[in-house]
């Protein structure tokens, strides 16, 4: 029983950090606030597949698969804060409208 209230409190844990990422995503133009909001989303998804894997007793493939999720968010992650980094540099701001206006 204690391991089933375990379960549903990763599992409402989870939905609120996705919901929070989200939030954050749509809620704003700002693009660190966009990224943060991208990461938090990630882990909550993380959390899911690693409580997947340990409920259905393959954790070995669950860790695989994160290590590959978490390869590919870090991805994200630096190639997002290259193109804010850009943005700042040639708007001065890191407004997501401005993206609009960029060429190349």
């Amino acid at each position: 029983m204690e391991i089933l209230d375990l379960k549903i409190i990763m599992l409402i844990a989870g939905l609120m950090m996705i919901v929070a990422g989200c939030y954050c995503i749509i809620r704003t133009y700002h693009m660190v606030k966009i990224i943060i909001g991208i990461e938090v989303a990630m882990k909550a998804v993380t959390m899911f597949i690693i409580m997947g894997g340990y409920m259905n007793g393959h954790m070995g493939l669950a860790q695989s698969y994160v290590v590959t999720a978490i390869v590919i968010e870090v991805i994200v992650a630096v190639v997002l804060a290259g193109v804010t980094m850009n943005l700042y540099k040639k708007y001065g701001n890191m407004d997501i409208r401005n993206l609009i206006q960029l060429k190349g």
